[in-house]
Parts: C-alpha cells; sequence; structure tokens
C-alpha cells in the first residue's frame, strides 16, 4: 500500500471516533498535509506531517505507516510519531491549565440564597405584569 485516504487514515489511526467526524475537521480546515490544506480524498504517505488543530492546541504527526483498516490502539499509534515540538506545546499548555486560575475565583458574591432567587422571582413577577393605563 502506497497511498492511502487522507480521512481514512485519520480514523484508523484512532484520531477520530468516525470518517464522517474526520471528513468534516478536514472540510473545516483544522487538518493539514505538510503545510497544505487538505481534502478527505488526498492521498497520505508515509513521511508525510499532518498537523491537527482542536482545542486551541495544535498537535503535528509524522505518518510511519499506512492503514485504511481500524485496528486496536497499540496498532494504530504505531502508525504515525508525534514530534517533539508538538509534544512540548502539549505538556506545555497542560502546565498553564493546571496552574492557571481557577474559574470559580472570578466569582465575587457566589451563587444567590434561596432568599434572593425569591426576591428575583418576585420582581420578574410584577414588573411583568404591571399595568399601564
Amino acid at each position: 500500500m502506497d497511498e492511502v485516504r487522507l480521512d481514512k487514515w485519520l480514523w484508523a489511526a484512532r484520531f477520530y471516533k468516525t470518517r464522517s467526524l474526520a471528513v468534516d475537521e478536514i472540510n473545516k480546515g483544522r487538518i493539514s498535509v505538510n503545510g497544505q490544506a487538505a481534502k478527505p480524498a488526498r492521498s497520505l504517505r508515509i513521511a508525510d506531517r499532518v498537523e491537527m488543530r482542536r482545542d486551541g492546541l495544535t498537535r503535528t504527526v509524522q505518518v510511519l505507516a499506512l492503514s485504511d483498516v481500524r485496528g486496536p490502539a497499540p496498532g494504530a499509534q504505531a502508525l504515525y510519531a508525534e514530534t517533539p515540538e508538538s509534544i512540548a506545546e502539549r505538556e506545555r499548555q497542560a502546565q498553564q491549565r493546571r496552574f492557571g486560575a481557577e474559574p470559580s475565583q472570578s466569582i465575587e458574591q457566589g451563587r444567590p440564597t434561596k432568599r434572593d432567587r425569591r426576591k428575583l422571582a418576585d420582581w420578574n413577577r410584577w414588573s411583568a405584569t404591571a399595568e399601564t393605563k
């Protein structure tokens, strides 16, 4: 096997659960091969570089083997090797998330109490039924 479709390879390498999800991501422009925008039917060869953007992170992998059959996870991991730069960037972003500010710290007053909710409900009820004469 000299070539395989990009969408089939992404599915076989277990980056996406279905081929249709892989095709959607490719059509959205989130996947590029060797620095160029790709289409789902693009032929992928050994030694190509595939860049995938997901959740604000770019993951770059080198194609080591080709397959159009989805197999077990260890076999799928043998199809590619992630570049050292990509691994370092993923670890850096994971560390940023780990040591970043807790989102709940930005809430100053916390959840409304039962009394606050009753006041709000009472205000909404009377403001919506106000008669104008």
